[in-house]
């Protein structure tokens, strides 16, 4: 009697491209298509606005549309020392110029790969890095609510999924995978690109998800309850105002021909529109009398050598409604001469500046004593 030998069928093994077909990962690619999209175009579009539709925004030489005039409004509520990093490269205009286009075409390349769905991981990882760069520096403003955090803390959180799914469906990293299979076995493709699931066992991937949550609502709630409270203390109008200007003045100096020399800081308010001083007033000490006076016209007539700005971008300057000032303008302004009929010499224990603008805010700096 013969017997015949049963041979196990040749089982191959798993392949790392079977995701592709997964029902599971195929639906979550579709789900998170839109999120993809919009998170590309959003910094395509920023990215696609300066080199394409406005290069006057990339023209330093174009007038108030040049970039360094954004980022100049961010310096008075920037956190974390970007105030001082924005001073720095406003001073020194190569080193500023060049960080305007290399940020403006990362974003351009970042946003467009996420669109179409290559390198996805890596696009979504440098969407989060723009994400909170953002809000550091733009965060505390938006005039009805803090619109630069909203846009920036969604985007945080949108970078951070696509990151951990990737692309899933309709992206080139399909295409590049379809044409080399031999990629699924390379981590650093699975990394970079979103066809794929990332290397890690249930465990890791569980962890990785986790700490990304947690790095995203801590940065959000914490920014948040910063800017404006309403998470654990009561809502506040933030520790910079975006709607109310503010002149911060230091280093104040009465001369001895009776100028007034002091260095003002518009350090809060809407960048949407310029602050107007349009009186400035030299008051004794202890809420004495007037003893020099300059009204809306003096101011409007200051002469060009009266006001030295720290900064080539935003500005004091004289404007049709006395000084004129874009929200993170420094400078040095000396008032010249102007004593009242009949006031005593600019004499005694001191002095106050006054200073009051168009939204009648008055803002005031102790002068010490004449010298002569």
């Amino acid at each position: 009697m013969s017997t015949t030998t049963l041979k196990p069928a040749h089982v191959p093994a798993p392949s790392l491209a079977l995701p592709l077909a997964d029902a599971g990962w195929r639906t979550a690619g579709l789900a998170l298509l839109s999120v993809r999209f919009i998170q590309g175009f959003i910094y395509w579009g920023g990215g696609s606005r300066r080199f394409i539709y406005a290069p006057s925004k990339l023209d330093a030489w174009g007038g108030h549309s040049w970039m360094a005039h954004k980022f100049h409004t961010a310096m008075p509520g920037a956190l974390l020392g970007l105030d001082k990093v924005i001073g720095f490269l406003l001073q020194h205009f190569a080193l500023l110029y060049v960080s305007v286009i290399l940020f403006s075409a990362a974003e351009l390349i970042a946003g467009l790969f996420l669109m179409l769905g290559l390198f996805t991981r890596a696009s979504a990882l440098v969407s989060m890095g723009f994400s909170v760069v953002l809000m550091l520096m733009f965060g505390w403003q938006g005039a009805t609510c803090i619109d630069e955090w909203t846009m920036a803390a969604a985007n945080l959180a949108m970078g951070s999924t696509l990151l951990l799914a990737g692309s899933g469906g309709y992206a080139l990293d399909n295409l590049r995978l379809a044409r080399n299979p031999a990629l699924a076995e390379r981590p650093s493709f699975r990394w970079m690109s979103g066809s794929l699931p990332l290397p890690l066992d249930e465990r890791r991937f569980r962890a990785l998800a986790l700490a990304l949550l947690a790095f995203v609502a801590f940065f959000d709630v914490s920014t948040y309850s910063y800017y404006r409270g309403s998470v654990v203390t009561p809502f506040h109008g933030g520790p910079v105002s975006p709607t109310k200007h503010h002149v911060t003045m230091s280093n104040g100096a009465l001369m001895p021909d009776g100028s007034v020399r002091f260095h003002a800081y518009l350090d809060a308010g809407t960048p949407e529109a310029p602050s107007h001083i349009v009186d400035a007033a030299l008051l004794t000490a202890g809420g004495g009398g007037v003893v020099a006076h300059w009204d809306t016209k003096a101011l409007t007539t200051l002469p060009k050598a009266a006001i030295v700005n720290d900064f080539d971008y935003q500005q004091f300057k004289p404007g049709p409604f006395g000084i004129t000032a874009g929200v993170g303008a420094m400078a040095t302004i000396t008032l010249p001469p102007a004593p009242v009929p009949g006031a005593a010499p600019l004499t005694g224990a001191g002095y106050v500046l006054r200073l009051t603008s168009a939204n009648n805010h008055v803002f005031t700096l102790p002068l010490p004593a004449a010298t002569h």
